[in-house]
């Protein structure tokens, strides 16, 4: 009995690992697709996604997943070989995506809580603006053709990063050092003016203050 416990415990212990380690190699996968670390798997990820983007944009849902279907069938069809590989998704796979996805759909909803309900002013103010400069960016651009202006700079601002890495660096350091003078600036006015006010709160209240005082005295 004990045997079977620890069998079984090792058993889910090993599923564990196994199926972490391919969610890591899959994340690994991932990076070294973006950052172009293979160039032929990349272009060809990238233009079958911009294609399949550019055909959501001039047909049909229905049509593209059909053509999809099709030319899926057509390669497997022609290499048979693809057929012999296991595809199946194990049961501990899909758990560690459900649970790091519930982590990040809490996080979205308390996030989502805190802005709405105005917990912080400055915060929600951000969110209105970015949200009312989204109506302008929705009035030119619809949501496919986003799609593909996301698709565009998610496979190219590495690659023009890797080649021009030391300006785009200068240029970014600028500009935090620009933001974080002007954001200083701002801090010393409002420190200001919040002592000028509180001066003149001051002065009125004294000034208000006298004329009681002399007449209780008297």
């Amino acid at each position: 009995m004990a045997d079977s416990t620890s069998s079984s415990r090792s058993d889910s212990s090993s599923s564990k690992n196994s199926s972490s380690s391919s969610l890591r190699d899959l994340t690994h996968s991932a990076l070294q697709l973006i950052h172009w670390k293979e160039p032929k798997k990349t272009a060809a990820a990238f233009s079958v996604s911009l294609l399949v983007l550019v055909s959501v944009a001039t047909l049909s849902v229905i049509s593209v997943v059909s053509y999809l279907l099709l030319t899926c069938l057509c390669v497997t069809i022609t290499f048979r070989s693809l057929l012999e590989r296991d595809i199946s998704v194990s049961s501990e796979a899909v758990r560690l995506v459900v649970d790091q996805s519930l982590v990040h759909l809490n996080w979205f909803s308390c996030q989502t809580r805190r802005l709405l309900l105005v917990e912080d002013l400055v915060d929600s103010l951000k969110l209105a603006a970015v949200m009312w400069m989204m109506t302008y960016v929705g009035a030119v651009f619809n949501g496919v053709t986003i799609l593909i202006l996301a698709d565009i700079i998610f496979f190219t601002t590495p690659l023009i990063y890797q080649k021009k890495k030391t300006q785009i660096d200068h240029y970014i350091e600028l500009i935090q050092s620009r933001v974080e003078e002007s954001l200083h600036k701002r801090q010393l006015q409002t420190q200001e003016v919040a002592e000028l006010l509180l001066q003149r709160a001051t002065r009125c209240y004294t000034a208000e203050l006298l004329p009681v005082t002399s007449r209780s005295s008297d």
